[in-house]
């Protein structure tokens, strides 16, 4: 079970202590990707980005990097913006706080980064204080269900725009089980909002620097 778009109880909860969106005045629309690297999907995301002309944030796995360092470099080359996505995939509520810092810290050592975003979204209240001084956390506005293999991939395109807006961060998945949706929807999604003028920007300092003002935007 997921919701396209981040519930306004979890954002309410957190306040900003998480980032779900950025506070833009332009059309401006964050893309992501969580999972990678790994060569069944990250060379055709660099690929569908390259086209457009886009950069985009991958949040990646350490383990990933650490089996696939061609993938991960060429990311790098390609000048895509990195984040943390822990060492093993994990998720937070499963693990003590301790463990679970370990294994970001662990992921960390691959890359330099103040960019983390928790798997599955699931993080405990304890762990985002061990990491909110080191790490901007990153959540999204809109999760494109690409993963989702009883979503069809114009299901998954058409939820994603419908709730896209300009400061939007947006989740698509850069693994096997999402690559037929991704495919599919993500050199149209891009489509649909070139065509409404807005442009694709990575989560750098620059639009991070905002989010002392994010509680007023949190909620929207």
């Amino acid at each position: 079970m997921y919701l396209v778009k981040s519930p306004f109880f979890y954002r309410w909860l957190f306040g900003n202590k998480l980032i779900w969106r950025i506070p833009v005045t332009e059309k401006i629309l964050f893309l992501t990707f969580d999972d990678g690297p790994v060569p069944e999907t990250t060379p055709d995301i660099i690929s569908i980005l390259g086209r457009y002309g886009i950069k985009a944030t991958f949040f990646c796995v350490g383990e990933n990097i650490k089996k696939h360092p061609a993938e991960f470099e060429r990311l790098l080359s390609a000048g895509h913006a990195v984040g943390c996505h822990t060492f093993n995939h994990l998720k937070g509520w499963d693990y003590s706080t301790t463990d679970y810092v370990e294994n970001v810290k662990k992921c960390s050592q691959y890359f330099q980064t103040s960019l983390f975003r928790p798997p599955y979204g699931r993080i405990k209240s304890s762990q985002i204080e061990a990491l909110r001084q080191e790490y901007n956390i990153i959540m999204w506005s809109v999760l494109t269900g690409d993963f989702d293999r009883n979503t069809t991939p114009e299901q998954c395109l058409q939820n994603s725009i419908r709730y896209t807006k300009a400061g939007s961060i947006v989740v698509f998945h850069d693994n096997i089980k999402a690559k037929n949706n991704l495919q599919f929807a993500l050199p149209k999604f891009i489509e649909h909002f070139l065509a409404q003028g807005y442009r694709f920007e990575t989560l750098t300092e620059e639009f991070l620097i905002n989010k002392k003002n994010h509680r007023k935007f949190c909620c929207q």
